[in-house]
Order: structure tokens, then C-alpha cells, then sequence
């Protein structure tokens, strides 16, 4: 939390790595997770790396492992993630998980491949004993061969089939038997009697029982056929019409024993085929297993393994130094572990020389670290969303989390709707650690999860701005006794019967003693809730505290940028950035505030008749020009009024040629030419003429290089000063800054509209469900009726004013943060620092 309020110091430093611990320095690198590496190599392709051999044998593993995650898959198992996290294999051991991997893959192809051909056979013995069965039906008539017969004379009556009719030397019967899928039946009979032009007998009955279609694995009723026809060609016509049609054929025998026998002997192979099938899906679970015990400490050990010779794909060989340089971003604080991360990688490699880190100068610009916590990570999220602020700005998020939840509070201000979603906020807390809320895959409920310290801060503060606004689901508390007395303007006052038959609003009047005592203890005095006034009354109210909250909060972002004026020693930014830009704020819009609070303070019930308007006030300001029938609040109002808007409008100039006369200035004083980066202050003090050589012969693994310190920062040539460019930068500046305290002034009076939309809006859901709802119906069916009324006005709630409602409060809120405030101090032009780091989910 040492780094919240300002990004950490990070440095650029070199790792000299020997060859030989390399690969276990990197790997202890990623377990720590402390630096960012820098691509050396920019030019070379992914194929001109050093290590583009071993990045390729780990994609090889990948692939295998994939057909393995897919066999898991079919087979309906699932894979659990790693829960442990295992360090990067040796070279040994990667060898080891690659014939493993390998071996298992080979066993389930064969297995898989053999079982898939059992099916098939299962599958086709299954039909085959299907069609024998269902041709009893039709040719069950035939008798038993070598019966005696009696001679008759033929008709055209006589049964085709008939035992007589078999025995006859000219007319031979066979058969074509076969399933056929029941989507191409009525094609495949209306093509069959079109070209054997009646010459056959086709007979078509489903399947008992539904069976697998091997092209699509779905469970389909197929259709079996039994076609008897006389004639050779006619038979041909027919195969060749099935074959096309994709019919599944079997040999159907013409005499009855034979098709008993045929039967028998299916049966026989089908109680075989069952136990082979039964040992092959033992042995493939077996299988199965091994591979759901492994593959997860595979899958993560060699990701790291690819993903640490990509790292040193990165760096650049030394020939002469037999070692590998690599450029990081680091820390400064935490150079001493990668220190100690690097001596305990060469200890496990056995390397008889240690691998060390030295901190090299750089005028880039470094990336932004800020170190987060559970809490914290969803304030920064919002401030990131915008920008990712620039290496050691001034950050916003510490503040962000009192000022995001309090502005979203005021446009949410309600004791029952906070109240709520602050429990379901707690809830979240308090089952955080849970992986049901944790691993599940809903995006949204993980957006809301994310933010639960931020849904419970903006719950809090809703409770409180409900308990400042005397609203509770849309209804007044008396939490103290109301300040105005009713009865004693009544008993003051000439209140007679028809007094009060004419009138039916009535009027308190402070001026009476004992009808007003004072200000309500806390909030609004609940008896406003009752008066006709009351929206007036609340409007007023909030409109002016949106204008304060508003002033007072740009107010601070301005105040904010003194310290990023100091910390990057532009002190002159003090007198010609900071000060005109708070005077023209404070001298036009916070005297508006000051006018309000005046008149809070000046004016009371007794005498709010004759307060001046403030508005009115404002106008005539600007305008220089007294009102008349407006009353002055203070003496020398109009001369105070004068004097601000001439500071106003003379802090103008200051800030529009400030600047740039400044800088104009010091380069005249310094020179028109660039300035040079002395190679000294480049290389650093401590380094030895070795490394000076080393750091001038082998560019590609340097962060400074020869022609960097002829022209300055690396990747960066210093240019001439242009007045013109930085006039025209702070001359969009200071329109920007002037015009934007007028309009985000405005901008904050979202507070006082959405405010009141949430209150009207819970008012409308109240009076419209639960107020009518009650007041039609009897006592008995109003207490049947609860429930359902209840539950109906509480769904309403749940899904209109707190969701969509309290989305748009949060959308308000979040625009007033990035556009109102952050625009003040905030520049947000860097990058965070990406560490290379071995995280659980990466892996995942």
C-alpha cells in the first residue's frame, strides 16, 4: 500500500545469465514474478530465435495433450485444474512427460480405434439379426423343404411364395435383405418399382428398438427391408439401387435352416463380441485415468517450459561471454530478491558461476506499478479504465474511494435500497472465499463479484445520504420529533371549522413563536414529506449542494496537480499553471459557493421572504451591473464581485503565455542547440571498461547503444524547441480548463437530477403497487392479497431501482471521475508493468 497514492519506482536493469542456469533462473523468475523482459530482438522472426527448436517440442506436447483433453471429452470425464503448482521440468523430465504423453496417446488412438471397430461389428451383427428375424414374418409361409405337395393347376390367385409355386424348375425366388435409413424408404420404393417395373415384392418394418447412426451418432429407428424377386438382372438392378441409396445389405438364405442356423451363429458372435467390448472399455478406463491423474501437472509444467524459453528467445547471446543479457523492468525495491532469485536458479542448475542483475540508467519512460490488494483492485480498475496513469503521477484511485461512492450515494440516496445492497454486498464479503462465487463462468455476476468492496462502500454511503435525504423506500422516518408544531399554530392562530373546510392546505408560519424551534437534529424534518412545497423545498436543497459538492471536488483535482508539479521539479507550474487556474475557479465558483452558505447563514424561516437570489446575483456579476430589485446580501458586494472577475479574467493571459514565454526563455538561456546525454551518465560510474565494450559491440543486447549516445535516449532524438507547438498545446489547455469549470460546473448538476429521479421514481413504485394496492381491497383480501402484492413490489424494486437505477448512478459517477475531476491533475498516458510471472489462472 506504500505505492497507492504514487506508481513505484521501476528501473531498467540487465540480468547476466550463464548458459547453463539460464533456463532455472528464468524459471525461478516466473515463480516470483518480479520482472518485465524486453524483446532484444526485435527483428528476428519467430524462426530466427535461438530456442525456436525447444519453443516447437513444447507445442508438439500441446498438441498431444489436446488430443488427450479431447478423448477425456468424449468419454464424459472432466478435468480437473491443478491445484497445486509444480516448478518447471528439467530437460530429463520434459523428455519424460513427451514419451509419456506420447505412449498414453498411442494407447487410446489404438484403443479407440479397435473399440470403434467392435461398435461397427456390434453394430452390423445387431441389423444382420434384426432383418432375419423381421424376414420370418414374411417368408415364415414357405414350408419346411421336401414336404409332400399336392399337384393343382396354377391360377393367378395362388401366393407367390407358395410352397408349390417354389418347386417349379422356371421360377426361382430371391431375396435382398437390409436396413435403410427412414428418411430415403418412400424414394427408394418409388425408384425400386420404377425400374423393375413390378418385378419384385418389397416388404418395410421398423426396427423394434432405435440404433446409433454411425455417420451422425444419433439414435435412429432404421427401416428393414425384405425385397423378393425372380430374375437375375432384376436382382442386379437392385444392389445397385441399394448400394446407391446407402442401404446396410446382409445375406438373407432362401431355406429356413439355413437362416436358424444364421441366427444361431450371430447370437454366438454378438455374447462374444459383448465380453471382448467389456474388456476393451475396462482397459480404456484404465487408460482414461492415467491420463486424468497426469495431464493437469503436464499441461501446467510445460506451459512454463514454453513460456520460459520464449522469455529467453527475448534475450541476446554473448559468444565471448558464454551468457545470455536480459533487459528488465524492476522494482527498485525489489532487486534484492531477483538477486537472490537468480543465485538460487544457478544453485539448481549446479552452474559453478552465478548469474547477477545490474541496474542500468534509462531516460524512457518506465512502467507504472501500483500494487493492489482485494480491496483496492476495484477502485484502481475505474481509474485504469480511463488511463493507466503515467510513471509516477499523482493516482486518483485513494481518493476514489470515499469521493465514487459518496457522489454515487447522493444520486442513490435511499436508507431501504442501500441498505439492501449493502447486505448483498456483505454477502459477497463474507463468502468471498468460496469457489462456487469464484469459478463460475458468468461474466457478469464476475464483474459483480470483482467489485463487492465497491458495491459495499456505495451501499454505506447510500444508507447515509438515505438518512440525510429522511427517505426509506421512498418513505419519511421520525427519527427525532419533528422542529414545526402544528398544534401550536392552530391554538396561535383563528383555525375555525370553516376555517378549515375552506382551506384544505394549510399554511406554519415561523413567525409564530413556538411553531418552528429550529433546524431538524439530522436531515430533513419529515413533516416536509407532507407538505405540498416539498419538491421546491428539495430541489433547492440539492441543486445548491450539487453546486458545492461539484466546486469543492474539482477544487481538490486541481489541488492535486501541486503535487505532480513538485515531484517532477516544475516548479515554475506552480505560479503559472496552479495558481491562475485555482484563482479563476475559486474567484468565480467558489464565490458562488460562498454566497450560498452566506445566504444559509443570514437568512432563516423567519425571514426567507425577503432573501435575495443568489442566481440573480451570479448573472449580474458577470455582467457588471447592479439589480435593484434584487437586495444586496453583504455591504460592498458589488465592488467584491468587480475585483473577482477582474482576477478572474487577468488569470487568463497568465495561464495561456505562462508557459510558454517560461520555456521560451530557459532555452534561449541554455542555447538553440538539443541538449547531449553525456556517455558517462549513460554507462554509469561503476562500469569497468569490459563492460563498456560489451555494452558498445553487442547492440541488440543493451539498452544503450553507441548511436543513443550521440542523439540522446535510445529510440528517442531529442528535437528543437517549437514555440508554436507549445502555444498551441497550452493554448487548447487553458480553453479547455476556462470553458470546463463552466461546463462541468454544470455537469455536476447530474447529482441533483438523478436524485430527484430516484426519489420520484421510488415514490411512483410505492404509490402505484403497494399505496392502490391496499386501498381498493377489503381487510381480509388485503391480508391474502400481501404476499403476492409484497413480492410484486419487491421484484420491481430489486430489478428497476436498484439495478437499472443504480447502473445509472454508477455511470454518472464514473463520468463525473474520469471528465470532472481527473482531468484536472490527471494525464494517464502510461502502461502497467507486466511482470512474467507463473499465475494459477494463466494456466487454466
Amino acid at each position: 500500500m506504500g505505492s497507492m497514492f504514487r506508481s513505484e519506482e521501476v528501473c531498467l536493469a540487465q540480468l547476466f545469465l550463464q548458459s547453463a542456469s539460464a533456463y532455472s533462473c528464468v524459471s525461478e523468475l516466473g515463480e516470483r514474478g518480479l520482472v518485465e523482459f524486453r524483446d532484444l530482438n526485435p527483428t528476428a522472426n519467430a524462426f530466427q530465435r535461438r530456442y525456436v527448436g525447444e519453443v516447437r517440442r513444447c507445442e508438439e506436447m500441446e498438441k498431444t495433450f489436446t488430443f488427450l483433453h479431447q478423448e477425456l471429452h468424449k468419454a464424459g470425464l472432466t478435468l480437473a485444474p491443478c491445484t497445486e503448482s509444480p516448478p518447471a521440468p528439467q530437460a530429463r523430465d520434459a523428455l519424460h512427460i513427451q514419451d509419456q504423453s506420447e505412449q498414453l496417446a498411442l494407447e487410446l488412438r489404438e484403443v479407440s480405434r479397435n473399440r470403434a471397430s467392435l461398435h461397427g461389428r456390434m453394430r452390423e451383427l445387431q441389423e444382420y439379426v434384426q432383418v432375419l428375424r423381421e424376414g420370418q414374418r414374411f417368408t415364415g409361409q414357405m414350408a419346411v423343404l421336401g414336404s409332400p405337395t399336392r399337384p393343382h393347376a396354377h391360377s393367378e390367385r395362388d401366393p407367390l411364395l407358395d410352397p408349390s409355386m417354389a418347386q417349379r424348375i422356371d421360377l426361382k425366388i430371391n431375396f435382398v435383405a437390409g436396413v435403410i435409413h427412414p428418411w430415403r424408404v418412400s424414394s427408394f420404393e418409388r425408384l425400386l418399382w420404377r425400374a423393375c417395373r413390378g418385378y419384385l415384392i418389397a416388404n418395410f418394418v421398423e426396427m423394434a428398438e432405435p440404433m446409433e447412426d454411425p455417420a451422425t451418432g444419433e439414435s435412429i429407428t432404421w427401416v428393414i427391408f425384405l425385397i423378393s424377386y425372380w430374375g437375375e438382372q432384376i436382382g442386379q438392378k437392385i444392389r445397385k439401387i441399394s448400394d446407391c441409396f446407402h442401404c446396410h445389405m446382409y445375406p438373407y438364405p432362401d431355406k429356413e435352416a439355413d437362416r436358424q442356423e444364421t441366427l444361431s451363429g450371430l447370437l454366438t458372435q454378438i455374447e462374444d463380441l459383448t465380453s471382448v467390448l467389456e474388456e476393451t472399455e475396462q482397459y480404456l478406463t484404465q487408460v482414461l485415468q492415467k491420463v486424468v491423474q497426469a495431464l493437469p501437472v503436464w499441461r501446467v509444467k510445460v506451459q512454463k517450459m514454453k513460456a520460459i524459453y520464449l522469455i529467453l528467445n527475448q534475450c541476446s547471446f554473448s559468444v565471448t561471454e558464454k551468457c545470455l543479457i536480459a533487459e528488465v523492468w524492476c522494482p527498485a525495491q525489489d532487486l534484492p530478491q531477483v538477486q537472490e532469485a537468480l543465485r538460487h536458479g544457478s544453485h539448481k542448475s549446479g552452474s559453478a558461476v552465478e548469474s547477477f542483475v545490474h541496474r542500468i540508467p534509462s531516460s524512457e519512460s518506465p512502467p507504472t506499478l501500483i500494487r493492489t490488494n482485494k480491496f483496492t483492485a476495484g477502485f484502481q480498475a475505474i481509474v485504469d479504465a480511463y488511463g493507466v496513469a503515467s510513471y509516477q503521477e499523482v493516482n486518483p484511485a485513494p481518493y476514489t474511494i470515499i469521493t465514487f461512492p459518496f457522489l454515487f450515494a447522493v444520486m442513490f440516496g435511499d436508507v431501504g435500497h442501500g441498505l439492501l445492497m449493502f447486505l448483498f454486498a456483505l454477502w459477497m464479503v463474507v463468502y468471498e472465499n468460496s469457489p462456487r462465487l469464484r469459478q463460475t463462468q458468468n461474466e457478469i455476476w464476475l464483474t459483480f463479484f470483482e467489485g463487492r468492496y465497491l458495491i459495499l462502500l456505495m451501499g454505506a454511503f447510500s444508507i447515509y445520504t438515505g438518512f440525510i435525504y429522511n427517505e426509506c423506500f421512498s418513505k419519511a422516518t421520525t427519527i427525532f420529533p419533528s422542529a414545526w408544531s402544528v398544534a401550536t399554530m392552530a391554538n396561535e392562530s383563528a383555525w375555525s371549522s370553516t376555517y378549515l373546510a375552506e382551506h384544505p392546505l394549510l399554511t406554519l408560519d415561523p413567525n409564530i413563536t413556538g411553531v418552528f424551534k429550529g433546524p431538524y437534529p439530522f436531515g430533513i424534518d419529515p413533516i416536509w414529506s407532507l407538505t405540498k412545497n416539498y419538491l421546491n423545498f428539495l430541489n433547492s436543497f440539492k441543486m445548491k449542494m450539487s453546486v458545492i459538492l461539484g466546486i469543492v471536488h474539482m477544487s481538490f483535482g486541481v489541488l492535486l496537480g501541486v503535487f505532480n508539479h513538485i515531484h517532477f521539479r516544475q516548479r515554475y507550474k506552480l505560479v503559472l499553471v496552479f495558481l491562475p487556474e485555482i484563482v479563476f475557479l475559486m474567484a468565480l465558483f467558489g464565490y458562488l459557493v460562498f454566497l450560498i452558505f452566506y445566504k444559509w447563514i443570514t437568512y432563516s424561516a423567519a425571514n426567507s421572504m425577503v432573501a435575495p437570489s443568489i442566481l440573480i446575483h451570479f448573472i449580474d456579476m458577470f455582467l457588471f451591473s447592479p439589480n435593484s430589485d434584487n437586495r444586496l446580501l453583504y455591504t460592498g458586494q458589488l465592488t467584491v464581485q468587480m475585483v473577482l472577475v477582474i482576477l478572474a479574467l487577468a488569470s487568463v493571459p497568465l495561464l495561456l503565455f505562462g508557459t510558454p514565454l517560461y520555456q521560451y526563455y530557459q532555452h534561449c538561456r541554455q542555447g538553440s542547440s538539443p541538449h547531449r546525454l553525456e556517455p558517462s551518465l549513460l554507462r554509469g560510474s561503476g562500469d569497468t571498461e569490459e563492460n563498456q565494450s560489451l555494452l558498445h559491440e553487442h547492440r541488440n543486447s543493451v539498452n544503450v547503444t553507441k548511436e543513443d549516445v550521440e542523439h540522446g535516449a535510445p529510440g528517442h532524438k531529442t528535437e528543437d524547441f517549437v514555440f508554436s507547438d507549445v502555444f498551441m498545446h497550452q493554448a487548447i489547455h487553458t480553453i479547455e480548463y476556462c470553458l470546463g469549470c463552466i461546463s462541468n460546473t454544470a455537469s455536476y448538476l447530474r447529482l441533483w437530477a438523478l436524485s430527484l429521479a430516484h426519489a420520484q421514481l421510488s415514490e411512483v413504485l410505492w404509490t402505484m403497487v403497494m399505496r392502490h394496492g391496499f386501498q381498493r381491497l377489503s381487510y381480509a383480501a388485503g391480508g391474502v392479497l400481501l404476499v403476492p402484492v409484497f413480492a410484486f413490489f419487491a421484484v420491481l424494486t430489486v430489478a428497476i431501482l436498484l439495478v437499472m437505477e443504480g447502473l445509472s448512478a454508477f455511470l454518472h459517477a464514473l463520468r463525473l471521475h474520469w471528465v470532472e475531476f481527473q482531468n484536472k491533475f490527471y494525464t494517464g498516458a502510461g502502461y502497467k508493468l507486466n511482470p512474467f510471472a507463473f499465475t494459477p489462472y494463466t494456466w487454466e
